[in-house]
């Protein structure tokens, strides 16, 4: 039994055998008998075979010369560029976001505008109820009306006031002057009529003791009722301008009538006076008679002039009171100064109702609906304008060659057919880690060197943006490629 088989190829190659596996023992001593003896090969018919055909090695090895002289150039102009350039696509397109808020507190009654609406410069968003600011201002404006008023009034006093000093002064000066003369020349007369009535001389004086003080009464009665008088009247004047109350004018009048039966009291005194002068004078000649009336021109005129110096006492306390209103005009003009700044501060807070845009764009987030009760600082929506620019976010080891004005590349995801240009703006002061709400602290805790990315600011080329312009959006993704040199 033959255990071994012929695999030939149809490559004239030498045919193999293969064993087969054997499973009992009759079997084993069979094929050991006849590996014994020799192995029987039996011969097969080989078919003919074709001739192969040669491969075309020339066209391959010019093939891998080609790609490799690609490769090659590919691969320098990989390296030119590379050295060249700075990619990243850890980019970003910013732009102006304006938010916009109230500045005071108030009711929506009007919105303007919608979502993604393209607005002007001042034109109007939102427009609050204006009623509460409207009477603020009118308030203001009556309080400044008010305080106009007031100093007009204060101004009109001190005019009042100086010129009626000025004629006390000089009046009560006159009525000084006239009674010292008169003083004189009832001495004088007094004298005379002494010269003949020496003998009558002492009763006369005796009779006459209680007569001076009677006088003096008199003289200050006269004195008190002037003076009351003259208050009455200038507060009278005061009450017609309305710049006394009511109350004031009735003390003045109780103290004149106060003052009149002073004087008719002491009038009653010197009359009973000299009625006790006449009795002791009853023997006394017509010299006598003459020396009781020099003695009376004396008294007469020396109260003439205590009431004359108190005129003029009187009208110089009138300029104080001419300082004094002085100082209330003073005061009345700070009142309207501070009436003026609240009546400008009511109307700014009334033009504030009206919400306009800072800046052309387009709105977008608005929150904001009629009847809506907002507070101030509230946001109410946002303008994003069209100045659009890219920050790329470049590690640090990227930037040993890049400056300022060097020639960008730009690719966006939205727009991933179209190349835009731009250039280098400015490179951040700091990195993002530092302007991050918790920048790290390498002081502190194990150390492990991280390679920090560095914002650059790209700002687009406006010919390679024409046609974008409103279709580019901050927040889109970006890739950047710097021309550095």
């Amino acid at each position: 039994m033959g255990v071994n088989t012929l695999n030939g190829r149809k490559d004239n190659k030498t045919p193999i055998l293969e064993p087969e596996l054997i499973t009992d023992s009759e079997t084993l001593e069979a094929t050991t008998t006849e590996t014994t003896q020799g192995p029987v090969v039996t011969p097969q018919t080989e078919k003919e075979v074709p001739p192969k055909r040669k491969k075309p090695i020339g066209l391959i090895l010019a093939g891998l010369g080609v790609g490799a002289i690609a490769a090659g150039t590919f691969g320098y102009n990989y390296w030119q560029y590379s050295s060249t350039h700075q990619e990243t696509d850890n980019a970003t397109v910013v732009g102006n976001i304006h938010q916009i808020s109230s500045r005071i507190p108030g009711t929506v009654t009007q919105v303007l505008v919608d979502d993604n609406q393209l607005v002007q410069p001042g034109q109007l968003l939102v427009k609050l109820d204006a009623r509460d600011y409207e009477s603020k201002v009118q308030q203001a404006q009556a309080a400044l009306e008010n305080a106009r008023g007031q100093a007009q009034a204060a101004q009109a006093n001190i005019a009042l006031a100086s010129q009626t000093t000025t004629g006390k002064t000089t009046q009560a000066q006159g009525d000084v002057s006239n009674a010292v003369a008169a003083i004189s020349t009832a001495q004088a007369a007094v004298q005379e009529a002494q010269a003949g009535i020496p003998a009558a001389q002492a009763e006369v004086k005796l009779a006459q003791a209680g007569i001076p003080a009677a006088q003096a009464q008199v003289a200050q009665a006269n004195a008190n009722l002037e003076k009351a008088q003259a208050d009455y009247n200038r507060y009278n004047e005061l009450y017609k301008s309305g710049a006394i109350a009511r109350q004031q004018l009735d003390t003045a009048k109780a103290a004149y009538d106060v003052a009149v039966a002073q004087k008719n009291a002491a009038v009653q005194g010197v009359e009973q006076a000299q009625a006790r002068l006449a009795s002791a004078k009853v023997g006394v000649a017509k010299a006598q008679s003459q020396l009781a009336q020099a003695q009376e021109s004396v008294v007469s005129a020396q109260a003439k002039l205590a009431a004359s110096k108190g005129g003029l006492q009187q009208a110089t306390a009138g300029g104080q009171d001419t300082a004094v209103k002085r100082s209330q005009y003073e005061a009345a003009k700070a009142a309207i100064a501070q009436s003026e700044a609240s009546l400008k501060d009511a109307q700014l807070q009334l033009s504030y109702v009206n919400i306009t845009a800072p800046s052309a764009g387009r709105i977008g987030r608005k929150n904001v609906e009629i009847g809506n009760r907002v507070a101030a600082g509230t946001p109410l929506m946002a303008i994003v304008d069209n100045q659009n620019w890219v920050v790329a976010n470049f590690k640090e080891t990227q930037l040993e060659k890049m400056r300022p004005g060097e020639l960008v590349e730009i690719k966006l995801d939205s727009f991933p057919h179209h190349t835009f240009t731009g250039h280098v703006d400015s490179i951040s002061p700091a990195s993002g880690a530092q302007f991050a709400l918790l920048p790290p602290d390498n002081a502190t805790g194990n150390f492990t060197k991280i390679v920090q990315r560095i914002p650059v600011k790209i700002v687009f080329d406006q010919n390679s943006i024409q046609g974008y312009e409103s279709r580019i959006t901050p927040g889109m993704s970006a890739e950047v490629a710097v021309e550095v040199k």
